[in-house]
């Protein structure tokens, strides 16, 4: 269940199988006789003059365009709102170079596996190449068994020509480094280059250098160390070799043992188990099916999630890349897909992951409030719909695309942070600060209002399938609402809206809906939100099924499937959520390494499907909110037998043990002395239950 096995090497990139530390990582593929490493870091953007970019300075026109919006003109006020402006994106997510490693022939069976307990990737006949990027001494480390050639080569597919490198082979103080330097072209301010270095030290043998290639031939193992650079300014002095030589000490293993003692109690948190047999679970990747598959997604999906999560949250392809010109330039798309691929990081028992999601917003809230004052001239928080990890400025956006009217951002991004306090009861410092920040926007952005969200948008449609400018998009008002809490502000906000159709309308004024879409942004209050539920709203809560069951699917991109399949669990419907889980299991969406394409086919390289499942398998099985666990709520047919360990609840409950199809049984607990109401539908279970500080309780 915890790993990946392959027969047959990867031929291309998009096949490798992945390792990393959340800051690092590394991306094996090839054969036996020649090997690539891709190289890659979270912060390695390429200047194109965007760094510095700011928002529009257009408060001074909001009276204007919210003239031209009521007045049902949306192209003008979409024009007028844009300034001028060109669609500009975010400096490109890319990356870093490859490890060539070259072998005379090898004899004996060929296998490949991923151990998602350790991190560790191993290739080759008796695993001639082992590697892993280590969390506890921030290097990658490899081992190797053979006679090898090793280089370092910065000619990755769609390299820009501007983009240098300068690779290198060296001995220096009896010691063998390999070094490759890449240097960007001056586009306005940002980063100059990168760096890597690798320390090559065979045990026995003899090494010969020659140009930039080291070959080793007769040692035991071959052992190499990898240091990871960016440089913000030219003339960075370059990476130092002491460092290198001093962890090299405990050799491969003591360093895979000191990685693995901070890597394995994250992973080994959460488990699913849904009844797959030991065959059934040992088939290679290529012929895992039924409950093995969903069992290994789920796994590798965790494993995924906690390898590209750390110094910031996951990217649009987690942390890897093995060529340049990534889609929507692998940023981090935050109106869906960052919190998406965050689902599971809270339920799934990873707080250490929200250093990095929170690093991202700390990193950037000033440019936030920048984006509130320039944009609407008031005080608060205004979020962007993209950012490179560095620029939180709001500046993609054109007249076709009128982003400074999404108004949600800022609530829907703070939300995982909510829901992490609420899993832990430790508040990252600065939360209700941000909090009370968002609530001052709406305050301003409403005053002398009739409680109209003007301008407003709903990502990423528009009434009709026409303009996107619009009066009190669902999403925006739910996020004004949530926000502002139970204030005189929140009480004139307009209604949600349930149109002749009987679904929840994505646009609460009188226009047009448009169903061919991917989004679902008008269901935040049902997810990530708790605010339309059966249980409390039964009307609005089937007016939102029925909004589901209405969606088209656009082109089946991955992330609009699970966004439904989250939504459908919290209306407690598991098969409708199955559905659209099906729509990512059955159209060739996952590469060998189970990372995932953004659309069927295998079409972009993708991490929205391949993280967000784990967040929608806990959901289909455990619902919480602060004093309420709900045992099974939305069970698919498909899942007729399971246990699943260790997740967290929104209350600080832990459900240490769930388990179904032979009855119903769960172990609770909880670290300081509570009464919950614990729910199980299907048997008509609805008690409260006692849980003393840290002791277990048994439920069934």
């Amino acid at each position: 269940m915890h790993s990946l096995l392959d027969l047959s090497p990867a031929l291309t990139w998009e096949d490798a199988f992945l390792s990393g530390n959340g800051e690092v990582g590394i991306m094996v593929y090839g054969g036996p006789r020649e090997e690539r490493v891709v190289v890659d870091h979270h912060r390695f953007v390429l200047p194109n003059g965007t760094r510095d970019r700011r928002p529009p300075a257009t408060a001074h026109l909001l009276a204007e365009i919210r003239s031209l919006l009521l007045a049902g003109r949306p192209v003008e006020a979409q024009a007028l709102a844009a300034g001028g402006r060109s669609l500009e994106w975010t400096q490109p997510f890319h990356p870093g170079w490859e490890l060539v490693i070259s072998r005379p022939a090898v004899a004996g069976e060929y296998r490949r596996t991923t151990d998602f307990t350790t991190g560790e990737v191993t290739t080759g006949p008796g695993e001639s190449h082992r590697a892993f990027v280590s969390r506890a001494d921030s290097v990658v480390v490899q081992r190797l068994t053979g006679d090898v050639t090793l280089r370092l080569t910065g000619d990755l597919p769609g390299r820009p020509e501007t983009v240098r490198y300068e690779t290198a082979a060296g001995e220096q103080d009896g010691q063998v480094f390999l070094r490759i330097r890449g240097t960007y072209p001056p586009e306005g301010r940002g980063a100059s280059g990168f760096e890597g270095l690798t320390l090559v030290r065979p045990r026995g043998g003899t090494v010969a250098v020659e140009g930039d290639t080291v070959t080793v031939t007769g040692a035991s193992e071959v052992l190499l160390l990898t240091k990871v650079a960016r440089h913000e300014e030219s003339g960075t002095a370059p990476l130092e070799a002491a460092e290198l030589r001093d962890l090299a000490a405990p050799g491969y293993d003591g360093l895979l043992r000191r990685h693995v003692a901070r890597h394995r109690p994250l992973y080994e948190r959460v488990t699913l188990d849904l009844g797959a047999t030991s065959d059934e679970r040992a088939r290679p990747v290529g012929e895992l099916a039924g409950a093995a598959l969903v069992e290994r997604l789920f796994h590798a999906g965790r494993y995924l999630l906690l390898s590209s999560g750390g110094i910031l949250p996951p990217r649009l392809t987690g942390l890897w890349l093995g060529e340049w010109g990534a889609a929507w330039s692998g940023d981090f798309t935050t109106d869906a897909n960052l919190n998406l691929q965050m689902s599971g990081v809270n339920i799934g028992a990873m707080p250490e992951l929200i250093d990095g999601y929170a690093n991202l917003i700390r990193g950037q809230i000033d440019h936030w409030r920048t984006n509130a004052r320039e944009v609407y001239g008031v005080r608060g928080i205004l979020a962007p719909s993209r950012t490179d990890g560095e620029n939180g400025h709001l500046f993609h956006l054109n007249a076709d695309w009128p982003w400074t009217m999404w108004l949600a951002g800022a609530d829907w991004l703070l939300y995982p942070l909510v829901e992490h306090a609420e899993t832990t009861g430790e508040p990252i410092p600065e939360l209700e600060e941000w909090l009370a920040e968002c609530r001052l926007f709406w305050e301003d952005f409403l005053a002398g209002t009739d409680g109209s969200v003007v301008p407003s948008f709903s990502p990423e449609a528009g009434p009709g399938g026409g303009p996107f400018a619009c009066v009190n998009a669902t999403m925006d008002v739910a996020a004004a609402r949530h926000a502002l809490g139970d204030s005189p502000t929140s009480k004139r906000l307009p209604p949600y809206k349930i149109d002749e159709r009987g679904a929840l309308a994505e646009w609460i004024a009188d226009v047009e809906p448009y169903e061919d879409h991917r989004h679902v942004s008008h269901l935040y209050p049902v997810w990530p939100l708790h605010e339309i539920n059966p249980d409390d709203t039964p009307e609005l809560a089937a007016a939102a099924r029925e909004a589901l069951l209405l969606r088209g699917d656009e082109n089946l991109s991955a992330h609009g499937s699970l966004h439904r399949a989250l939504a459908a669990a919290r209306l407690k419907d598991g098969e409708l959520a199955w559905v659209n889980v099906r729509k990512i299991l059955d159209n060739g969406m996952f590469f060998d390494s189970l990372m995932s394409s953004h659309n069927p086919g295998r079409e972009v390289y993708n991490a929205d499907a391949a993280i967000t499942l784990p967040g929608v398998f806990l959901e289909l099985l455990v619902y919480s909110r602060p004093g309420i666990v709900e045992l099974l709520p939305a069970l698919p047919s498909a899942f007729e037998q399971g246990r699943v360990r260790g997740v967290r609840c929104r209350g600080r409950v832990t459900v240490e043990e769930l388990t179904w199809g032979d009855g119903v049984r769960a172990r609770l607990t909880s670290p300081v002395d509570q009464i919950v109401t614990v729910i199980h539908r299907a048997s008509g279970l609805h008690r409260e239950v006692e849980l003393p500080a840290g002791k277990s309780v048994e439920i069934a």
